[in-house]
């Protein structure tokens, strides 16, 4: 699929990951929508791009209301929506037994509720809408592109519950790309290993630096913006479909 002149929308799009993509995305001429759960974030990110191409909704990707309002509000402003990129998300290490007691429950529901309920939420409201888009040359119309992780493989002792939302979006890839081909709508994973996000960006250099060199090669923790250029071939490559790729330098983690 082409990128210049298409819609995408991105979520968790003010950080991390998801600002990585954007960015890259709008520099390659697509039209992006900017979903995130922070409007400071959200608006100082659009207006520091100052791009006609970019808009910001602020969006709780678990609540169907509001998605639906942000996914109209994108096809109000620029026609369609082609591709989907889904990077919002949050990560907590808990052990299920520690010294404080048993894990709450409602500390797993919240990350399966955010990672992998919120993903397939936008997932399931931007298809309707990208089933009625024209078709390519090759019957395609639309991508879409969810985050899972390492972890998904290999969790490490704390991440049961990441662990599970994460794994939760490696399995449902194959079986959303079957159900959409006859829409031409593919579906894919994407599985980031250690990466230089906010969720690390606290660490001391000398944890990063140890951190990074637990990778065999390159021994350093990935950029965001490897992540977008992955994303910009999964969106270009009509032969990619229905399956999960690791970007993690080749580590495998160790129980802990």
């Amino acid at each position: 699929m082409e990128i210049k002149g298409k819609t995408a929308v991105v979520t968790g799009g003010a950080s991390g990951l998801g600002k990585a993509t954007v960015k890259h995305l709008a520099s390659l001429g697509a039209k992006v929508a900017v979903f995130d759960v922070s409007r400071e974030a959200g608006e100082r990110f659009v207006e520091e791009l100052n791009a006609e191409n970019v808009l910001f909704c602020q969006v709780d990707i678990t609540d169907s209301s509001n998605v639906v309002q942000a996914i109209e509000t994108v096809v109000n402003s620029f026609g369609s929506i082609h591709q989907v990129v889904n990077c919002a998300g949050i990560g907590v290490a808990e052990k299920v037994l520690s010294k404080k007691g048993v894990m709450p429950l409602e500390h797993f529901s919240r990350i399966i509720n955010v990672n992998l309920i919120g993903s397939f939420n936008v997932v399931r409201l931007a298809a309707e809408k990208m089933a009625k888009n024209e078709p390519d040359a090759d019957g395609e119309r639309g991508v879409i592109i969810n985050t899972s992780s390492i972890a998904a493989f290999e969790g490490q002792i704390g991440q049961a519950a990441y662990s599970a939302s994460k794994g939760g979006i490696v399995g449902m890839t194959l079986p959303l790309a079957r159900e959409f081909a006859s829409l031409g709508i593919r579906v894919l994973a994407i599985a980031p290993g250690i990466f230089l996000t906010p969720m690390l960006q606290g660490l001391s250099d000398q944890v990063k630096k140890s951190l990074g060199a637990s990778i065999p090669f390159p021994s350093r923790l990935g950029k965001p913006y490897e992540y977008a250029m992955l994303v910009e071939h999964i969106i270009q490559n009509a032969f990619l479909n229905g399956t999960t790729i690791r970007l993690d330098g080749a580590i495998r983690l160790a129980p802990q």
